[in-house]
């Protein structure tokens, strides 16, 4: 992109700098979530529409903003900034547990959901949160994996599928 740019695109290179340079003057962490914001708490953590009962974690404001265009969540956020890595020298005091801890603890929140991603270091971080969590008492769950929507079976790994399977739920009648 950067060669793209200085060769076809100076001005265009210069317009990106300059918001790249203000970005960085401006964009915090959001107090409450954790998230990128501009102000002290974001728009998500100040919405009296949200349900302060439910916390979902996920491991990057692009997760979040995931869950947020999907439309299927109500709840507020908190956003490790990324996930448990040892071997990377990404240990606990590296994601926030400790603010996490605190956000959950606040005596409102009684359900948190653990939206991370479904790699090894994003399992790992899922139980880690989650022991964490049960031993303060509160409500904790995971979000589903399995087929995607529209997917067909020929066109699906066999984790996936595997997956699909373990988690499978009865059918009831309607």
């Amino acid at each position: 992109m950067a060669y793209h740019m200085l060769q076809r695109d100076q001005q265009g290179a210069g317009r990106l700098s300059a918001s790249l340079a203000h970005a960085l003057e401006v964009i915090r962490h959001c107090e409450r979530c954790n998230t990128f914001t501009e102000d002290g708490i974001c728009a998500a953590c100040r919405s009296p529409r949200r349900d302060a009962q439910l916390l979902c974690v996920v491991e990057t404001p692009a997760d979040m903003l995931m869950m947020e265009q999907a439309e299927c969540y109500r709840g507020l956020y908190f956003v490790l900034m990324g996930r448990l890595s040892p071997l990377d020298g990404v240990g606990p005091k590296e994601i926030h547990l400790d603010r996490l801890l605190k956000r959950a603890d606040d005596g409102v929140v009684r359900e948190v959901i653990v939206a991370t991603n479904f790699t090894v270091e994003g399992e790992a971080t899922a139980h880690y949160v989650s022991e964490l969590l049960l031993a303060r008492g509160l409500k904790v769950s995971r979000i589903a994996r399995g087929l995607p929507v529209g997917g067909e079976l020929e066109h699906v790994d066999s984790g996936t599928l595997a997956q699909a399977m373990i988690e499978r739920r009865s059918v009831e009648h309607s």
